[in-house]
């Protein structure tokens, strides 16, 4: 739950509390379904990590959870601008601001494969 964690404490500096409440309220079903796909992963990575009998790679980890943490953020991007006037930075955020729900799809299947990877590695173990 710390990328939910990392969303709600980016979203509220960003643009404050109450557009925050709004984006949760208008994507609650993709917001916390990254991060409890992203939880299963850690999840499954610590234990497998902890039984020390399966050689897990954290590539699968931070390659998903990028992807979840970008998504979960694209809903404010277009307030980067504000916080970071660089021509390209604005470029990159409206871009990002318009495939938002592209990228929660993309997020979930990240989260997928990654729990897939884990599950196979646990299979393994």
């Amino acid at each position: 739950m710390a990328l939910l964690g990392v969303y709600i404490s980016a979203v509220n500096l960003i643009s404050g509390w109450d557009f925050l409440i709004s984006q949760l309220k208008a994507n609650w079903y993709w917001i916390f379904g990254l991060a409890l796909g992203f939880g299963i992963q850690i999840f499954l990575f610590s234990y497998l990590r902890a039984r020390h009998q399966a050689q897990v790679s954290g590539k699968m980890i931070t390659v998903s959870g990028a992807t979840s943490g970008t998504a979960m953020l694209a809903c404010c991007a277009h307030y980067l601008v504000n916080i970071l006037p660089i021509v390209g930075i604005s470029g990159l955020a409206a871009v990002i601001g318009q495939y938002q729900t592209e990228l929660f799809v993309l997020g979930l299947i990240a989260n997928v494969i990654g729990i897939g990877y884990m599950i196979n590695k646990l299979k393994q173990a």
